[in-house]
């Protein structure tokens, strides 16, 4: 999520001066679209990681599992604190330097999270971690927008964001078996080497963009009254609140069920199909982006719905799985892109909240969830998502006009995007 604006041009205009400057014939920068992508799941892998290796750590900490879990609640709330503040603090940033400053901020925290075995110093090391997911967060979606011509965006984003389940189904995964063969610390370590690679490789790869000039910079409470705004918060607050809730406490709710030796396949479905997802809402979001939005909240609620009355069916579970993988793997592009469009010459300033409020929900989530489960069981967490998914739906269809409308805007001919493009670009280094 960039701190310019997300409506500015994109890299790779076409000019039709030149000739051949047909939109269809434009590529993709793949290289520089994968290093983002690689980032995303550098940022989400960090934050969930401990989850599979809690046993472990407790006992090289010497504290108890839960104490040891509050890395992850520590992690989200160092990036919902500093995510606005941050972001506005580097307005003025190069977007190359910034991203370079936060994957830096990864390979620091995970070193010294691997060597720590001092509690209070690995909670110190999570939180600045944390920090470094807000400025992250608040520039990657933003960052592949720009890199992309403006008809080719939603497809930049998914790419992007692919990071996001790869992480969660085979980054989590892989994490636990190296974490139970070589040891905890080394899985650690192991993302400190990815991200070393990963900022050679953003370093010589990816375009830089400008900053924000002072005077440009939105104002964050103004943003909130832009038509559209509010509504896609809101939304992404219910909405990530929902998934969380279920999605932090499966492992329970599949023991309760009596399929605890199925969690790690569960998972793998979910992660297939929300990659499958991803891919249709890159490829459908600037014609569907709000059919897309409804179609994710009621796969969603579909497969929750599922969990809640026929869950004692094996088959129907995995059936739920793929249906929540469908439903949610689009739901991050297609929020960022719609908060993006709606903020316009604020997308920034909107998009900084949009990840503070992503942070809020997903500790949210976990609260709630433990709350839930000692008060009611783990079968009241599908019901509890229904019920969420309820307003969202009801906001989604309302703000038809500016938040969710059907198809994107697209601001701008082509003359008038190259001609901004050619004062916005900045050479790669």
């Amino acid at each position: 999520m960039s701190t310019a604006p997300d409506t500015a041009p994109a890299a790779s205009a076409p000019d039709p001066k030149r000739g051949g400057g047909e939109e269809g014939q434009q590529k993709l920068p793949l290289f520089a679209l994968l290093a983002l992508a690689t980032a995303v799941f550098i940022t989400c892998l960090t934050e969930t990681l401990p989850a599979g290796l809690l046993p472990a750590m407790s006992e090289d900490l010497r504290v108890s599992q839960s104490a040891t879990g509050q890395t992850v609640t520590v992690y989200a709330i160092g990036t919902a604190l500093t995510a606005i503040p941050l972001t506005a603090a580097t307005a003025g940033w190069q977007r190359k330097k910034l991203l370079l400053t936060a994957m830096a901020g990864f390979a620091l925290a995970n070193t010294v999270t691997a060597v720590s075995s001092v509690y209070e110093l690995t909670m110190v090391a999570r939180f600045v971690a944390g920090i470094a997911a807000g400025l992250a967060w608040a520039l990657l979606a933003g960052y592949a927008r720009r890199l992309a011509p403006v008809h080719l965006q939603g497809k930049a984003m998914a790419i992007a964001m692919a990071g996001i389940p790869v992480a969660l189904s085979l980054g989590v995964p892989a994490g636990t078996f190296l974490g139970d063969w070589l040891g905890w610390r080394v899985a650690f370590l192991s993302m400190t080497a990815l991200t070393v690679v990963l900022l050679v490789w953003i370093f010589a790869g990816v375009p830089d963009f400008p900053g924000q000039a002072r005077g440009e910079r939105p104002k964050l409470l103004r943003t909130l009254t832009i038509p559209g705004v509010s509504p896609v918060l809101f939304v992404t607050l219910v909405f990530v609140l929902a998934h969380t809730i279920l999605y932090a406490y499966i492992a329970s709710y599949l023991k309760d069920l009596g399929l605890e030796g199925h969690t790690g396949l569960i998972l793998l479905v979910f992660g297939a199909a929300s990659l499958a997802s991803i891919w249709i809402v890159g490829a459908q979001i600037n014609r569907r982006l709000r059919g897309l939005t409804v179609g994710g909240a009621l796969l969603v609620a579909v497969a929750s719905l599922i969990l809640a009355v026929l869950s004692d069916t094996t088959a129907l579970v995995y059936v739920a799985a793929v249906l929540w993988g469908l439903g949610w793997g689009g739901v991050p592009t297609l929020l960022q892109t719609a908060v993006g469009d709606a903020g316009g010459e604020s997308a920034d300033a909107a998009q900084a909240m949009l990840v503070t409020l992503w942070n809020v929900a997903m500790a949210g989530g976990g609260i709630v969830g433990g709350i839930l489960l000692d008060t009611l069981g783990s079968e009241s967490f599908p019901w509890a998502v229904v019920l969420l998914l309820l307003p969202v739906l009801a906001v989604v269809l309302y703000a038809r006009k500016a938040g969710f409308p059907a198809a994107r805007p697209v601001a701008g001919s082509v003359e008038e995007r190259t001609e901004a493009e050619e004062e916005a670009v900045v050479p790669a280094s």
